[in-house]
């Protein structure tokens, strides 16, 4: 039996502890096995989490590339406001798929392939660069919830508004917006893109899936308590049910268990969170 452990890939069939003091190393974990049965755990995530990434690829591109062209997607309020519902859950899948590439959970078993789809995943969901994003996301898990967690709110303003300013400030920069800005352009020039479906099908769902990912990954879990943080990631859990976990932000929202077993990918949070729960 292989016991979890918080940089590995989890696998038990009992209950887990909380760890006792945070994480002082790198989220990402260490080298593969290369032989005996956690090896075989690692193939078969690879595999799930390669079949996971290609859903959400296809579909995030099926979706858009419908609501870009569709007459139908424009003049159907119904399936106008659907369509942008719709690609806001999928850039947030984008997203996640992006994530979990970041902690080599996507695909361990092929860390080149692992790392390509995190890049293609966070370049499609707003042309952000994931060699900027992940040492940024690693000193969020290092530091959590402290004037060093580049996800936090400035000393003293733990308001809504003003904290989701600051993220977003953290991670957009002029070279990511300059991407956009040339993909934007291309799209009305070289495609013939109409600039009001773009507005409505790619930009605003990015902006409302980072909304989504601000909120239900960074504000919910991080917020300070009343009585002050108690667990040492300074995260705590939703407690929807699974189906409302995934459609709110795919489990982000079992944050606690996500920063205890980083390496632990984000479809195979529901069961951590029940092992928790014991």
């Amino acid at each position: 039996m292989i016991h979890a452990k918080p940089q590995h890939t989890f696998k038990a069939s009992h209950s887990v502890k909380r760890p006792t003091s945070p994480p002082i190393s790198s989220p990402l974990p260490a080298a593969l096995p290369q032989e005996g049965p956690e090896r075989v755990v690692l193939r078969r995530q690879s595999y799930l989490g390669l079949s996971s990434a290609a859903s959400v690829l296809s579909l995030w591109a099926v979706v858009l590339g419908w609501s870009l062209t569709s007459p139908r997607a424009w003049d159907h309020p119904v399936l106008l406001c659907g369509a942008v519902l719709l690609m806001t859950f999928l850039d947030t899948g984008l997203f996640i798929t992006a994530h979990d590439a970041m902690h080599r959970s996507l695909a361990p078993s092929f860390p080149r392939l692992n790392d390509a789809l995190g890049r293609v995943s966070l370049w499609l969901f707003a042309q952000f660069s994931y060699a900027q994003v992940q040492p940024k996301h690693a000193a969020h898990h290092l530091r959590p919830a402290s004037e060093l967690d580049p996800d936090y709110h400035a000393p003293g303003r733990p308001g809504l508004l003003s904290w989701y300013l600051r993220f977003m400030c953290h991670y957009a920069s002029p070279g990511q917006i300059s991407r956009m800005a040339l993909v934007l352009g291309l799209a009305v020039l070289a495609a013939g893109i109409a600039p009001e479906r773009l507005l409505l099908f790619f930009v605003a769902p990015a902006l409302l899936s980072s909304f989504q990912l601000f909120y239900f990954g960074t504000y919910l879990p991080h917020r300070e308590p009343a009585g002050g943080y108690a667990e040492p990631h300074r995260a705590r859990s939703s407690h929807w049910p699974a189906w409302l976990s995934f459609l709110s932000c795919y489990h982000f929202g079992y944050h606690l268990e996500h920063h205890s077993f980083p390496a632990v990918p984000w479809w195979r949070l529901p069961s951590l969170r029940r092992r928790f729960k014991r």
